[in-house]
């Protein structure tokens, strides 16, 4: 078991930059893959990004494709969500979660979900 704790997030203008961080604690960080998953009201939490743990391969949704970047540094157990280019649709709480196994897509493949941080962006 991991603790996920995120921070970053915050209220930005359409075209905008965040940088999101993921926090995990414990030694053996490096042995996760870890992805990040956002919720707007009312909807089903979806997937964003995840970086894998051997050999940090990248995958994303289409919709942040291009614009999102995610990133790990290992000695600091930390996971990096750079988000440029923000739309109003990209308003959601954050969310980062460890993989435990199956498909990537899917949020109920992941555990020890942190707290969420807000991300919102205004027109």
């Amino acid at each position: 078991q991991v603790q996920l704790v995120e921070s970053g997030g915050g209220l930005v203008q359409a075209g905008g930059s965040l940088r999101l961080s993921c926090v995990a604690s414990g030694r053996t960080f490096s042995r996760y893959s870890i992805g990040w998953f956002r919720q707007a009201p009312g909807k089903e939490r979806e997937f964003v990004a995840v970086i894998t743990q051997s050999d940090s391969r990248v995958y994303y949704a289409d919709s942040v494709k291009g614009r999102f970047t995610i990133s790990r540094d290992n000695a600091k157990n930390t996971v990096y969500l750079q988000m440029n280019s923000l739309k109003p649709e990209d308003t959601a709480v954050y969310y980062c979660g460890r993989f435990t196994g199956g498909n990537y897509y899917r949020p109920r493949n992941y555990n020890d979900w942190g707290q969420g941080t807000q991300v919102t962006v205004s027109s």
